[in-house]
């Protein structure tokens, strides 16, 4: 049950402050392989195509779950599985934040681009160490405030390792120092993994790499609702995702402000919001069930987005701007802090690391591939007509919440899962249709590759893989959801 002390006091708790101090390490790495690294090779007028290419390095973060079951089997020698892994992947960004910090981008441009990759590899790593770690150590009660400490950190770090850097570089350090500051800051998560307690060990790890593959998805498609909750996580930050999609280009080009207003007003009073928001949403949690503070929180997220609607239909003016950005970081932190609390309650601790990375890779489908898509609405309807769509976009996810109520419900009260227990084999089915479809979608992806190194020619099987395996992968999705909508109506028809 929710716990009724509401207090900022909670925040400062020795458990909310390793979480944050966790956090601020997880966060660090991302600028420093994406905006600062490309702030750094412009200033060494390194070309704009190779600037471009290094974007890559940063797909190390959506595909962590390909080697997240290793970390899950193996228990390192010292610390226990969880903070071993979590002190290894430290000190090995120390390592590689050091050496990046004594290459220069104009003359050791590959070196820097593999040391980039490494880092960026272990970064992700750390990622699924202390995903695991925080959803493995705290209760039901506390993931809330849990998940919002650890946002906030991972949210400082970032501030830190980017608008912060580019200035020590630029003013006083250089580049190098401050890769090499950056390294030394690091040593805060280091300590405090040290000194952290080690999660309960009660459940056992996978006692092969095999189980520690295949259980996972066997025990979350084992569950009640299991695939009306995939849609759950992929839907509900959709319309947040929209309206974030473009809205640094409908400011500019839009409305009319200048870059330098839109990258002042973004940085400084959107940052606040969003710890603000992190924050509240945290200490709110601590009086409200998960389901309700996901359905509070998700029709705040809705709402919020009305400001920009307001922003298409009226003259300029840099006050709506603010309250629009502000009020929409405010409500997307609340939701953020509720959404991270929903993935850590629907991990099996046994196969935490692996879950949770497989659940924050669906939850990023929406955030990656609605820009198209805006984009294309956005010329065909406009500015304002796009943001009453986001709005409404928000809509079937907080529809899928309720449809999830008593499954939710059941696993924060008992940190259990219900099992499903009808329609054996029309899931069977829809598993097929799901690992065909990831089979298409898979064996397309290697053909990509092969063509963009110019290993093979460019074929249309490329684009039939594509396509089928997105039909196949939809089927059985929407299979699936079909048969978790009719198991409860016959659970409820027999209650």
């Amino acid at each position: 049950m929710p716990n009724h002390s509401l207090s900022f006091a909670t925040l400062t708790q020795p458990r909310s402050l390793i979480l944050l101090c966790l956090g601020f390490a997880s966060g660090l790495p991302l600028a420093l392989t994406s905006g600062t690294l490309q702030a750094w090779m412009t200033v060494a007028n390194v070309d704009l195509k190779t600037i471009g290419f290094f974007s890559l390095v940063g797909q190390a973060y959506v595909f962590k779950f390909l080697w997240s079951p290793v970390m899950d089997r193996y228990t390192p020698p010292l610390f226990g599985r969880r903070r071993g892994w979590l002190i290894i992947t430290q000190l090995l960004l120390i390592a590689g934040l050091i050496a990046m910090g004594a290459r220069d981008p104009s003359h050791d441009l590959v070196a820097l681009a593999l040391l980039a990759v490494w880092v960026a590899f272990c970064s992700a790593s750390q990622d699924i160490a202390f995903d695991a770690y925080k959803t493995d150590l705290l209760p039901a009660q506390e993931r809330g405030t849990g998940a919002a400490v650890s946002v906030l950190g991972y949210r400082i770090a970032m501030l830190v390792s980017g608008g912060l850097a580019l200035w020590l570089a630029d003013r006083l350090l250089g580049w190098q120092a401050t890769y090499w500051l950056m390294a030394g800051l690091m040593l805060v998560g280091v300590v405090v993994a040290f000194i952290a307690p080690e999660p309960d060990d009660a459940i056992p790890a996978p006692r092969t790499l095999e189980q520690a593959i295949v259980e996972p998805l066997r025990d979350f498609f084992g569950r009640n609702n299991a695939w009306l909750i995939l849609m759950l996580i992929v839907c509900y930050k959709l319309g947040d995702a929209f309206a974030g999609s473009l809205s640094t280009t409908f400011l500019i080009r839009g409305v009319g402000f200048a870059a330098g207003e839109v990258g002042v007003v973004n940085k400084s009073l959107g940052l606040i919001a969003t710890i603000a928001g992190t924050l509240m949403g945290g200490l709110l949690m601590q009086r409200l069930s998960l389901f309700r503070a996901l359905m509070l929180f998700g029709l705040l997220q809705a709402v919020s987005n009305a400001g920009y609607w307001v922003l298409a239909v009226t003259d300029k003016h840099l006050l709506t701007m603010g309250a629009a950005i502000f009020v929409e970081n405010l409500c997307g932190g609340m939701g953020t802090a509720a959404f991270v609390a929903l993935l850590m309650t629907l991990c099996n601790k046994s196969f935490s690391a692996t879950q949770f990375a497989l659940l924050s890779a669906l939850s990023a489908i929406g955030r990656v591939y609605v820009g198209p898509v805006a984009g294309w609405f956005v010329e065909l309807h406009g500015w304002a007509w796009f943001y009453v769509f986001s709005i409404v976009a928000a809509f079937p996810g907080l529809i899928l919440l309720l449809l999830c109520r008593d499954t939710l419900r059941f696993t924060q009260e008992t940190d259990a899962f219900l099992r499903r227990d009808s329609f054996a084999v029309p899931y069977r089915w829809a598993l097929r249709l799901l690992a065909a479809g990831a089979a298409l979608l898979g064996a397309g992806l290697i053909l990509l590759v092969l063509q963009a190194l110019g290993w093979m020619q460019v074929t249309p099987a490329t684009d039939l893989l594509w396509e089928s395996g997105a039909i196949v992968l939809a089927l059985s999705i929407l299979t699936g959801c079909w048969f978790d909508f009719l198991a409860l109506q016959r659970s409820r028809a027999a209650d």
